[in-house]
């Protein structure tokens, strides 16, 4: 046998080159979080940024609308964004990549991050003269590279209407309405505070732009034959499919829930003649509504009837139990630009009347501004729901599923009354109807609830006795 001839290696010298590759770029997918109340997914109402923008720690990414709230996402890091994965108006997925974020390369993982979508950078083949090998006519730079940049210098320009439309002043309500009649928000002049986009700017704009349409058509087509007339009044008349907004949809599902509820209805009047004396004697100092008076009197009245602010916990395999909640979180319930809404007074045993009054204020305040945060809306033990500044006299309110009795109250009028001497007076009344869980709420307790409520509004003295 041939002895085994080992050759020895030859090192070939170093060869360097100079590459005009992009930097090597360390690219994570920064995911959606859980923005509570066990959210699955969430409608993007618009981006406040946009490719090849830098970021940093708690600046807004974007904002998105779930189906109880709407909540600005910020970034949790510095970088630079690389990519928007969901469009303004696309459903974005909790747990799913929502931008793509170029962080700095010491910069480790993060639970809030996927796994690195760093792209691959291959070395370079050296020719066999030692340099790069480079495409026709071109200067040293690969087709990828080429097209890299190319691309990342596109990404980063964007057109005054794409820069008109992420600044327009709007809320989620409106942004919503503007896609629905398909008008672009950026063409339509706000006439709100500080140039702030209105619904009605949005219909008077769709209706000024079909207005235009046509008479457009009517300018073309002097002489319109009938055929054409009947085609259009038969296109006018055909239904239109309407998708139900997060907040329907959260709507439809509660509601649905709701129903399952046995219900029963208790309805009583309330005079208010003297809490409006009240008010009266402190408008000098305060404004004060009636609603943080009889929010304050239905807690004092918890106090005393706790089965109200309890809930039924049904568990499957188990028998039904009854929670009883020591805190009362009251709701009240709101008409705001993305449709009814119960935001929470937390603890109101712990406020006082002024102190209710402004809580009020502030949700009403997010309320019309779609600002309300998945804490404001979650926790309520009962709802007291004001339908009078709308109008009606009696309310049948449906119960949450969560809680076991609503109050519904309708609007206050001014009727005749006799008082105690026999002499025909003038008394202003509303109507108190209370909706109540009949599995676990029997008719006597419901009532005796009601008139302790009646009786702290319509004796506000007895109610400023029980204050704490």
């Amino acid at each position: 046998m041939r002895p085994l001839l080992l050759r020895p290696l030859l090192r070939r010298p170093l060869q360097r080159s100079f590459s005009t590759l992009p930097p090597r770029l360390a690219i994570k997918p920064f995911l959606l979080a859980d923005i509570g109340e066990g959210i699955r997914e969430c409608e993007v109402i618009q981006w406040f940024v946009e490719p090849e923008a830098r970021v940093e720690q708690f600046d807004k990414l974007c904002e998105v609308q779930s189906d109880k709230a709407s909540v600005e996402i910020t970034s949790r890091f510095d970088g630079v964004i690389k990519k928007l994965h969901y469009q303004a108006g696309e459903m974005a997925i909790v747990g799913k990549p929502l931008v793509d974020i170029d962080l700095a390369a010491e910069v480790a993982d993060d639970p809030q991050l996927g796994p690195s979508g760093e792209p691959s950078t291959s070395t370079p083949t050296p020719s066999e003269n030692g340099g790069l090998a480079v495409a026709a006519g071109g200067a040293g730079v690969s087709e990828t590279a080429a097209a890299g940049v190319a691309a990342m210098a596109a990404a980063a320009i964007r057109t005054p209407a794409e820069i008109a439309r992420n600044e327009t002043l709007a809320t989620p309500a409106v942004r919503r309405i503007s896609r629905e009649l398909g008008v672009d928000i950026a063409d339509v002049t706000g006439t709100g505070k500080d140039g702030r986009v209105l619904k009605e700017d949005i219909t008077r704009f769709s209706e000024d732009s079909a207005a235009a349409a046509a008479g457009a058509e009517t300018a073309a087509t002097t002489t319109p034959t009938t055929t054409t007339t009947t085609l259009a009044a038969a296109a006018e008349q055909q239904d239109e499919l309407i998708p139900l907004t997060p907040i329907q949809h959260q709507m439809f599902k509660v509601m649905t829930a709701s129903l399952s509820i046995p219900h029963f209805l208790y309805s009583d009047e309330v005079a208010l003649d003297a809490l409006a004396r009240i008010r009266g004697t402190l408008a000098s100092t305060q404004r004060l509504t009636y609603m943080p008076f009889i929010i304050k009197a239905v807690s004092v009245a918890l106090s005393e009837y706790p089965l109200l602010n309890s809930r039924v916990s049904i568990t499957a395999g188990a028998k039904p139990q009854l929670i009883r909640r020591p805190i009362h979180n009251i709701g009240v319930a709101m008409d705001t630009p993305l449709g009814l809404l119960v935001p929470n007074i937390k603890d109101v045993a712990r406020h006082s009347i002024v102190s209710i009054a402004a809580e009020l204020l502030r949700l009403q305040a997010l309320g019309a501004a779609g600002k309300l945060a998945p804490a404001d809306l979650a926790g309520g033990t009962i709802t007291v729901s004001n339908i009078g500044n709308i109008g009606g006299t009696v309310v049948a309110p449906v119960i949450v599923p969560s809680e076991v009795a609503i109050l519904g109250m309708g609007r206050a009028r001014t009727v005749p009354a006799f008082d105690d001497a026999g002499e025909l007076v003038k008394r202003s009344v509303v109507n108190f109807s209370w909706s109540a869980d009949h599995r676990v709420v029997d008719g006597a307790t419901m009532a005796r609830m009601a008139a302790r409520v009646r009786e702290l509004v319509q004796e506000p003295e007895k109610l400023l006795v029980a204050l704490r």
